[in-house]
């Protein structure tokens, strides 16, 4: 769920390990304020190097770069998205895609079909994802959607993809 609310956010395409996707990332001052937080500790005069393509970051560095990047979208998106899924009440449809069993022996096979599903309250899955809290996350998702399948929503635990109507 949270690589689909990653799509519905559109952060920036281009890889941080690209020169214009590290300038874009760090041109926000909102990422460089939650820089610390994401364990980036470099000077002041390290972070104006990188965009003067002076120094490059490590790999330890592009990986904190990223993640004070998504830190600060998702909070800045949330609200956003909120409104986006809940639709003043009416939900939004949610289309659970079965594993591929492609690659299981056929005495195996279980029958799980196709599902939809209309899912209302997002308020807890999209505060878990902003906070990128995965295990609240999951604990939301399971209580709040999934647990509406019925008595099948262990079939659903594990899926090849997710779908939104949004």
């Amino acid at each position: 769920m949270a690589r689909q609310l990653d799509a519905l956010a559109g952060f920036v395409a281009t890889p941080v390990t690209a020169r214009r996707g590290l300038l874009a990332r760090l041109r926000s001052e909102r990422a460089r304020a939650a820089a610390p937080e994401a364990g980036l500790t470099v000077t002041d005069r390290t972070l104006k190097a990188w965009p003067d393509g002076r120094r490059s970051p490590s790999r330890k560095n592009l990986r904190n770069i990223e993640s004070a990047y998504l830190q600060v979208c998702r909070r800045n998106v949330a609200r956003y998205l909120l409104g986006r899924l809940n639709r003043e009440g009416r939900g939004t449809r949610v289309a659970f895609h079965p594993l591929n069993q492609s690659q299981v022996t056929r005495p195996h096979h279980r029958v799980v079909e196709f599902r939809t599903l209309n899912v209302r309250h997002w308020d807890r899955i999209v505060e878990a994802w902003a906070a990128a809290d995965d295990q609240a996350l999951d604990e939301a998702w399971i209580n709040e959607a999934v647990v509406d399948l019925g008595s099948q929503w262990g079939q659903y635990e594990y899926v090849t993809a997710i779908g939104l109507a949004a």
